[in-house]
């Protein structure tokens, strides 16, 4: 992985305020990617910009408002030119027995996780298509409750279950038109969402029935993400990767 590089690349990452986001926003700016650093939180965003410096681009976006994604991507592209890569990550969690969530909670999850996800995934393809890009990369990131039953989380598992697959049929809507878009399936990594729960005794006990009783770190993703992101994917299309560290062993 270490001769895979993002030179050249322009990229647009939601979820950028925190957890993964904000990892990959330094990790792609390292790998020498320019960067539009993307999510509600803009306070957030400009002190990342500010520390990884010129190849970087705090950018407000709601991924719930489609004129919101519209208006992220224009600032993207009025700043770096045509955005060629997106990390599709924005996401948020919904904890609760399915009988006991409201409605309004379970749209909330499906807006964000769901509807975001498709609708800044094509807009990022549209921009590719009218600029001629034929090296255009799109990694979604989904999760192994997608594939688990998981109880108390029925709104957010259907919601990545709703990525992994919209990932594929934007995969053969795209498959001539030069991008790969592919989706990531990560395991239980410890986040801002999940903190406080797996310092719980009920948390640890889950942590405990991993065939590896540990979590993921989120720099074992690192490696996947820089190769969907780069040149080097230019014959992978269409894809799950789950990567769980053994958990759904």
């Amino acid at each position: 992985m270490d001769s895979i590089n993002l030179n050249g690349r322009t990229a647009l990452i939601t979820g950028a305020s925190s957890g993964f986001g904000e990892h990959w926003g330094q990790l792609m700016a390292n790998s020498g990617a320019k960067v539009a650093l993307a999510a509600r939180r803009k306070d957030r965003l400009d002190a990342l910009a500010g520390t990884i410096g010129d190849a970087a681009l705090a950018v407000e976006m709601d991924v719930g408002s489609e004129a919101s994604i519209i208006a992220g991507y224009d600032a993207a592209e009025a700043a770096f030119g045509t955005v060629d890569t997106v990390i599709v990550n924005a996401g948020i969690d919904s904890n609760g027995m399915s009988t006991e969530v409201p409605d309004e909670e379970i749209l909330r999850v499906l807006t964000v996780n769901l509807k975001g996800a498709i609708l800044t995934a094509r807009e990022g393809a549209k921009r590719m298509m009218a600029a001629g890009v034929t090296n255009g990369r799109i990694v979604m990131i989904g999760s192994i409750t997608a594939f688990e039953a998981s109880p108390a989380l029925v709104a957010y598992s259907a919601s990545k279950a709703g990525v992994v697959q919209a990932t594929r049929s934007l995969a053969r809507e795209w498959a001539r038109r030069g991008i790969s878009i592919n989706s990531i399936s990560p395991g239980y990594i410890r986040t801002g969402i999940n903190d406080e729960w797996f310092d719980t005794d009920m948390g640890k006990k889950q942590i405990s029935r991993f065939p590896r009783k540990r979590l993921m770190e989120m720099q074992g993703m690192d490696g996947i993400l820089t190769f969907l992101a780069s040149d080097a994917a230019e014959y992978v299309t269409g894809t799950d990767f789950v990567l769980d560290d053994g958990q759904t062993l």
